[in-house]
């Protein structure tokens, strides 16, 4: 059996090569995923989703609104069934925004060898600027 920190690699590198369903398939049937963002931002892809479908949903959400162009995931943090991540990402408000430049906090839960809970959160700010 994967340690959480290699089944969150795992799903890391699949949305490297833009495998949505290699991620899917790191998750829990019933998964619990958030993103924080407050309303007041306007990122389309905040909120809270249930479910592999809900969560799919929101992958094309996030591609359809920010282009992605470098994405590091930096630092494992693993306890006993949690992992907690920090990274840094560059990337652009689609489709006519600035580059923008955020570090960032995933926090996984795992139950049964599988993510059941992610819960992550970037400088919404920063994305705000760059989409004016």
């Amino acid at each position: 059996m994967s340690t959480p920190t290699e089944v969150v690699q795992q799903a890391y590198a699949a949305f490297g090569r833009r495998d949505i369903p290699g991620i899917l398939a790191t998750l829990t049937d019933d998964v619990d995923w958030r993103f924080h963002a407050s309303p007041a931002t306007g990122i389309p892809y905040g909120g809270k989703f249930t479910g592999k479908k809900e969560v799919e949903a929101w992958f094309a959400t996030l591609a359809q609104n920010d282009d992605i162009q470098q994405f590091e995931p930096r630092e494992f943090l693993e306890g006993p069934n949690h992992v907690t991540v920090l990274g840094w990402e560059r990337g652009r408000p689609l489709p006519n925004g600035n580059v923008f430049d955020s570090e960032w906090v995933h926090v996984f839960t795992m139950k049964g060898g599988k993510i059941s809970r992610w819960i992550g959160t970037a400088d919404t700010a920063a994305r705000q600027a760059a989409a004016k």
